[in-house]
């Protein structure tokens, strides 16, 4: 049994090598299947709200789609968090548009909505409204859901709310992943909870979700002659990792509850250390505290402490490294 305690390890119990003898009982290994259609169900029940749901391959496939839906082409501008993980965009140089950084604010870390419509303004006045916003609930906490809605309404513009790392998180009661024009979603090894690999497509717009499956499943027009008039990806879950999935699911509310236990713990036990920071949940959110994250005055005590947690054997990393600083997006306007 390994001692060390991971950053966020995958937690895989019975229920899942049930359903995957379910699959494999059957004969149906494919991209579509009961299980992934209960897969969708699970999610869209779990969420609320009249959402439809397409199971992918990744959270990043879902955000591409997103992206192909929304039109998204050469020669546009995406407005995208900059304190993400690079896979939020990604996609947006899939589709050869320009992504554009926006800073955090202090209280969440999440989109700054002052500079988000900053930004907005300063595009417009370059002859360039930009075609969608990538808005990310970053470790688990919820973006600031009224203040962003809000601009993005006042200028017509979509969200994609980037929901990877935040399933069972809640704003004013309403679960993240249905607050966008579209949302996405990851199962990951490393989430909350995991198909090992594998995301979802959130919509409310049922013709939305179909013609996602339909771009996802090679877009193929008719399937016994093999018939494409769109380009298509092949980005559906496949029927077995659904049916991890299913297992999951029964469990979500579960690991949320162990998650913001993991918090409770590490703040408390820390609270005499007034130079470290921990991420605050703002008022009417419920963070599923993916990751315990906090702030240190410099790298260097960041540095002391994550060396102290690896002697310990405890795994710690540092953030995200802001798009903006990343190497390949060097020169993305931000």
């Amino acid at each position: 049994m390994d001692s060390k305690i991971w950053l966020s390890s995958p937690h895989l119990g019975t229920k899942e090598r049930a359903f995957i003898n379910e699959a494999f009982q059957s004969n149906w290994i494919a991209p579509s299947g009961k299980l992934v259609d209960g897969f969708e169900s699970d999610i869209s029940n779990y969420l609320g709200n009249e959402q439809h749901v397409a199971a992918l391959n990744s959270g990043t496939a879902a955000i591409h789609l997103a992206l192909v839906l929304l039109n998204v082409a050469a020669g546009d501008e995406v407005l995208c968090q900059s304190h993400t993980f690079a896979a939020s965009a990604n996609p947006i140089i899939y589709q050869g548009a320009t992504p554009i950084f926006i800073d955090s604010e202090a209280l969440s870390w999440n989109l700054c909505p002052e500079l988000l419509e900053q930004a907005i303004k300063d595009r417009i006045k370059k002859g360039k409204t930009p075609k969608a916003i990538i808005a990310v609930h970053l470790y688990g906490m919820p973006y600031q859901v009224d203040e962003i809605q809000a601009i993005a309404a006042h200028y017509n513009i979509p969200i994609i709310e980037d929901s990877a790392e935040a399933f069972g998180s809640r704003f004013e009661n309403k679960m993240c992943g249905t607050f966008g024009s579209m949302a996405i979603l990851s199962f990951n090894g490393n989430k909350i909870i995991t198909t090992s690999a594998g995301g979802a497509l959130i919509t409310k717009d049922k013709f939305l979700r179909d013609k996602a499956v339909f771009l996802a499943t090679q877009a193929k027009d008719d399937h016994a002659a093999y018939t494409h008039s769109n380009i298509g990806y092949n980005y559906r879950m496949s029927n077995v990792l659904a049916g991890i999935g299913r297992a999951q699911m029964e469990v979500l509310d579960s690991r949320v509850t162990a998650r913001r236990n993991n918090f409770k713990v590490y703040s408390e036990a820390l609270a005499h250390l007034s130079e470290l920071k921990f991420q605050q949940e703002p008022k009417n959110c419920v963070s599923n505290r993916w990751l315990t994250c906090v702030l240190t005055p410099s790298e260097e005590v960041r540095e002391g402490l994550r060396k102290h947690l690896e002697s310990l054997n405890i795994e710690s990393r540092p953030f995200w490294r802001p798009m903006h600083l990343q190497p390949v997006f060097k020169d993305a306007p931000a």
